[in-house]
Parts: C-alpha cells; structure tokens; sequence
C-alpha cells in the first residue's frame, strides 16, 4: 500500500497536521482496502502547540515514502531546522511526491523544490515566500497548485482542499466525494485563496498619498484617471506612480481596481443592493463588467460570493 509520511518538528501548525492526519491517518478500508500506510516522521519528540507527539520514524524514513507531506511552519522568519530540509530533498531525489499545506511551502522553499515551479502559500505570506525564493512562480490567488511531484495548498481549510485532491488522483473523484461528506466539508471548493484575501489601505499618516487615499476611496462611483490622481495629489503622473509603487506595492490604476473590488465584495457582504447598483457604486458601470472583472479578480461570481460570505 503506499506510504503517505508527515514530516513533523517542533513549529508545525498543529491544525494542518491534523488535517493530514484525518485523512490519510484514519483507517478507511470500508472505502478504499488498501488504503494508506501512514507514517509520523521527526527527529524525535515533537512539540506542536500545546500537543506533544512521539513519530514513528527518523526523518530518514521520509525517503521511503511515496507521499510526503509538510505541514504550516509557524516561525515563517526563520530558515526550517536543516535536517527537515535535507530530507525532504532527499524523499524527493528518491521519487516521493512532496507536497507542503500551508507555510509549509517555506520548507520546500528552502529545499530547493520550488525552484522553476508555481506554488502558493497562505495569502499573508505569499510576498515573503516570493522574495526568499525568486525562482519560483508564487501564486496568492489559488488554493492549491499540482505540479504533479511538487503540490503547494493555501492557507488553513485550502490544505483540507490538497489533502482531497490527492485522494482524488489516487482514488478517484467517488471516494473523495465519500471522504468529504464524512468530514462534512465541500469535496472541491470554486474560487481561490483571493476571495479571503484582506485588501488593506495604507494607514493615513506622513506620506505623499496621505491625504490623496482617501480621496480617492470617497469616489469610487466615479470615473478617475491617473492624471485625475496626480492634479489632486499636485505631482506629475510619473511621480504619482512611484509613489504608489513604493507605499502600495503596485500602479495608481491597479490599487484603485482593487479598491473598487473589495467595495463590491463589502457591499455584496452588508447589503440587498443588485449587482447593477453596485457596479453604479463601485465605478464599474454595468452588471456585466463587475461580473467580469469580479471574477477575475475574485474567483468566483458575485451571486456566489454573496452565499458564501452573507449568512
């Protein structure tokens, strides 16, 4: 039966662990016989949260296994210990598929597994992930990327979403559809990481953009250009784009789309206001176009954003 190994030492999070645990740790043979061989693999006793855990092998053992899975790593401001990489690389060299939830990327990272690849991460950390490590591709807008012997999964419940995705390609789509109704959980979620992402507006304060920002937040309803921007902020577009680069990562035009997205998602979140009347109130002038632009930004459409954010 093949061998799925969780890769644990002290600074896992311990609910991506247990998601892992839940699922290719169970005994499930009423579902698929065989199913899983299932291994903890560390250096010795783990410390993981409150819990501590006594593996069953030496991280040796990680070279073995057909799957390896890395939980969230906690401290994301330090390198992972060395020995958990080295042989993460090395159950890699040896074949195994390697798979990180969550922070856990950041091992990978380290590994050298992401190099030349995509990847993603929890949206909170895809930034870092992709300044420690400039040869991958990352992603914040998935819940999961497969790049077949490399799977990176999103924040929290997205690891859940990896986790059935590998049933899937290993057991079909019937048993993985079994496993999340037994777990109470969607079988395949739409959308991406996007949807949950928190857009923040740079904190008022002593910057050239200081008093432009809010401004700009006040009219979302209406048309805005750069050159709208710049007079009001009193500097030349040139200017008002490297201004905007440095205080929000991105162009004028950019962070006023955006904006005007997450108004609509506030506004299909707090109110009965039909698409129509959000897209007048948003900037976004038609219902098409705020359908259009909302999902790609989002993932997903607005009718469906609004079940799943708005009791």
């Amino acid at each position: 039966m093949p061998l799925v190994a969780l890769a644990v030492t002290d600074g896992m999070l311990h609910y991506e662990l247990s998601v892992a645990v839940e699922v290719f740790g169970s005994d499930l043979t009423h579902l698929v016989d065989p199913w899983y061989d299932f291994a903890l693999c560390g250096s010795g006793p783990v410390r993981v949260g409150r819990f501590h855990l006594e593996p069953d092998h030496a991280l040796d053992h990680l070279a073995r296994a057909d799957t390896v899975i890395v939980p969230g790593w906690a401290d994301t401001d330090r390198e992972p210990p060395a020995e958990l990489v080295g042989a993460v690389r090395a159950a890699h060299a040896a074949g195994a598929r390697v798979v990180s939830l969550c922070t856990g990327a950041f091992v990978l990272g380290a590994a050298g597994l992401l190099d030349g690849r995509r990847a993603t991460t929890h949206w909170a950390h895809t930034r870092e992930l992709a300044r420690r490590h400039p040869a991958a591709t990352v992603d914040p807008d998935v819940l999961y990327v497969d790049n077949g012997d490399v799977l990176t999964s999103a924040g929290k419940a997205a690891a859940m979403d990896l986790c059935l995705h590998l049933v899937r390609l290993d057991h079909g789509s019937a048993v993985a559809n079994r496993i999340a109704r037994r777990l109470v959980v969607a079988p395949h979620r739409d959308g991406g990481q996007a949807q949950f992402i928190a857009t923040p507006v740079p904190d008022p304060g002593n910057h050239p953009l200081g008093e432009l920002l809010p401004w700009v937040l006040e009219r979302l309803d209406q048309p805005l250009t750069v050159e709208d921007l710049a007079r009001r902020a009193r500097m030349s577009s040139r200017h008002l784009g490297r201004q905007f680069k440095h205080l929000t990562g991105t162009t004028p035009l950019q962070w006023l789309h955006t904006q005007r997205i997450r108004h609509a998602q506030e506004l299909l979140e707090t109110t009965n206001a039909t698409v129509d009347t959000i897209a007048e109130a948003t900037g976004m002038g038609t219902a098409t176009t705020l359908r259009r632009h909302f999902h790609r930004s989002v993932g997903v459409p607005p009718d469906t954003y609004r079940r799943t954010f708005r009791p």
